[in-house]
């Protein structure tokens, strides 16, 4: 009987644990979007909705439309691309200018998804996706 190393079994699984990361990061990043559009699941502070047409209501709108399409893994590629600037602009834009660190100035969101995002635009989406069927690559 052959043993399989812990590390043989973990290199098996990693395209699909990205698939699965895809799909986690994609779902939590859709929430502050629809906070920020339909207030759900909890309103932005005070209470409001985005304007419409304003900078945070675009950013709600990549955030629930983007967050879909990675959950889907449609697109993977140029949607993460867009998203990983979206967060690196939230980041220097709002969060950058309170302070240095992360977790000082309210940034550690943006910035991990920034780099999550930047990550998917290099590796993609992984078996369990649209883009895979599309591709023909279901099985890796």
């Amino acid at each position: 009987m052959r043993e399989r190393t812990l590390g043989a079994m973990w290199k098996d699984a990693g395209p699909r644990l990205r698939s699965v990361l895809r799909m986690v990061a994609a779902l939590l990043f859709i929430f502050p979007g629809t906070m920020k559009l339909f207030g759900w699941p909890i309103a932005m502070p005070g209470g409001a909705t985005a304007a419409f047409g304003t900078q945070v209501w675009l950013g709600g709108v990549l955030e629930v439309y983007g967050g879909a399409l990675l959950l889907l893994g449609l697109f993977t590629r140029p949607v993460a691309f867009l998203l990983a600037g979206e967060m690196a602009v939230a980041y220097f834009q709002f969060h950058q200018p309170k302070g240095f660190w992360p977790i000082q100035n309210g940034g550690l969101d943006a910035a991990l998804y920034c780099f999550v995002w930047l990550y998917f635009s290099a590796a993609g989406a992984g078996p369990w996706s649209v883009d895979a069927l599309r591709h023909g690559r279901t099985n890796a």
